[in-house]
């Protein structure tokens, strides 16, 4: 016993070195609980929240060509496959906190906390999304949830705020009792908490029924994540209550950390040709649902939550064919979807003049904003095209990158049905296009305010805007990072 810890701490400094984007965000994220209680000035925290996150982007780019290996005695993975995981979570709390300050200080409510909470949310997912370990995976979701549950109701006095925020950790702590408990059936079935050994260990015992047991269980906690149908009842309540741009956070970056652990362990744990059906069932009935309940919905915020939902759904398509290729477009699927969305989100945060988060307002009191407010009409038109999945935007090759894999692997009826899903989702998403730009506000009988006084697009805001278009403009004509995620597996 002596002997292991001499070599932990051995250890240690390489490993701090490797994961130096987990410890930065986890150790920065302290500092500023204390930070903000003395000197109270959001904008230090931002700056200093946002530097941390952009270091941790350039140290992990610089990591994506290393080879793959493991830290703190094999707890979390670095290096590669990783290393993409945590720029995609990296990126979408660099976003967040880049639109944060003149979202808050335009609702009146601006928290230091929030600059925490990000940071300490971001290490939870970096933990999750690279898990090497069960207990690793737990206390990366848990961390993560915590701060996500703070998130959602961070509009302190408001009711439906408030209401999200209850809901989801209701809804939450019981989906961590049935993550738990499957987390315990597989150490029983298999004698480790090492996901890479679990096969063995499951070979060594024949405990199959405990096995399956145990992965059952662990799907519902991962399938409640990622807003899977049938544990997607809580997204919707939650994204239209909370701060916008905390739900672009939120519908982004986790699902990533959540998407990045269930491909490690649909590789290294669970053959495919056992679980694809169920894999396959749950991916047909969250894009079906996720994109017919869409239509029906009149609040922006409400329908890209069942949008999100849908999007889950394609990723579930790709990840049942199983295989290189298909977690290849699986990963990314999850860099351009947290473009688009947070993009999307971050347009309808500085819409919102209900003064309750856009929790009330309606698709249609936005009439001609796009045409009073070029940039925020001409970049919404390119997020709803991408997440319509129109080329040569990046949400095109997403899908063809999830899709091409499950014909190849024999799921055809699967994309048809995926295909076909898409096309009822343009006709929601080109709905916004409609209302910002064909209709005018004379035929609105709720309309918004005068748009110049109510809507202010902040130089930052421009900046993420354009910066997302782009980027998916990009992404979606040059495929080349495609072979970079390949390289992963």
């Amino acid at each position: 016993m002596e002997t292991e810890l001499i070599r932990f701490f051995d250890a240690l400094p390489g490993d701090m070195v490797r994961t130096l984007p987990l410890m930065l965000a986890t150790g920065v994220g302290v500092i500023l609980v204390v930070w903000d209680a003395f000197r109270k000035d959001i904008r230090e925290l931002a700056w200093i929240s946002g530097a941390v996150l952009a270091i941790g982007i350039i140290l992990e780019i610089l990591q994506l060509d290393a080879e793959a290996g493991t830290a703190f005695y094999g707890m979390v993975r670095t290096g590669g496959y990783a290393s993409f995981v945590n720029i995609v979570i990296l990126s979408g709390g660099l976003l967040t906190v880049a639109l944060s300050p003149a979202y808050w200080k335009r609702t009146g409510q601006e928290y230091g906390e929030v600059y925490t909470l990000i940071l300490l949310a971001t290490a939870g997912m970096i933990v999750l999304g690279t898990a090497n370990n069960m207990v690793a995976v737990f206390v990366g979701l848990e961390t993560m949830s915590v701060a996500l549950y703070v998130m959602a109701g961070l509009f302190r006095g408001d009711e439906g705020s408030a209401e999200s925020a209850f809901k989801y950790f209701l809804l939450g702590a019981f989906a961590t009792g049935f993550f738990l408990y499957g987390i315990a059936f597989l150490y029983g079935a298999t004698g480790t908490m090492y996901i890479p050994e679990m096969a063995a260990g499951l070979e060594a015992s024949g405990r199959v029924m405990f096995f399956r047991t145990g992965v059952a269980l662990l799907l519902i906690g991962f399938f409640f994540k990622v807003g899977a149908v049938p544990f997607h009842m809580w997204t919707p309540d939650v994204y239209q209550g909370a701060p916008t741009t905390m739900v672009g956070y939120m519908s982004t970056a986790s699902k990533a950390a959540a998407f990045g652990a269930l491909i490690l362990i649909l590789r290294d744990l669970m053959p495919a040709e056992g679980w694809a059906p169920l894999l396959a069932s749950v991916a047909l009935a969250t894009m079906v649902l996720g994109n017919l309940l869409a239509v029906l919905q009149g609040n922006v915020k409400r329908m890209l939550a069942y949008s999100s939902i849908a999007h889950g759904g394609y990723i579930l398509v790709g990840l049942t064919a199983g295989g290189a290729a298909a977690w290849s477009g699986a990963l990314y699927y999850l860099l351009v979807y947290t473009l688009m969305n947070i993009g999307a989100f971050g347009v309808i945060a500085f819409l919102e003049w209900d003064g309750k988060a856009g929790r009330e307002q309606t698709l249609d009191s936005l009439a001609g904003v796009g045409i009073r407010k070029p940039l925020l009409g001409v970049t919404m038109g390119c997020f709803m095209f991408s997440l319509a999945g129109f080329p040569p935007l990046g949400g095109f090759l997403g899908k063809y990158a999830v899709f091409a894999p499950a014909v190849d692997a024999g799921y055809t009826w699967l994309v048809v049905v995926g295909v076909l899903a898409s096309v009822v989702s343009a006709f929601y998403y080109l709905r916004v296009l409609y209302v910002f730009f064909m209709r005018s506000p004379e035929d609105t009988p709720k309309a918004a305010p005068a748009m110049d006084a109510a809507f202010p697009t902040p130089f930052v805001l421009r900046i993420v805007l354009v910066a997302c278009a782009a980027a998916l403009l990009v992404l979606g004509i040059a495929p080349g990072l495609l072979d970079v995620t390949l390289g992963f597996f």
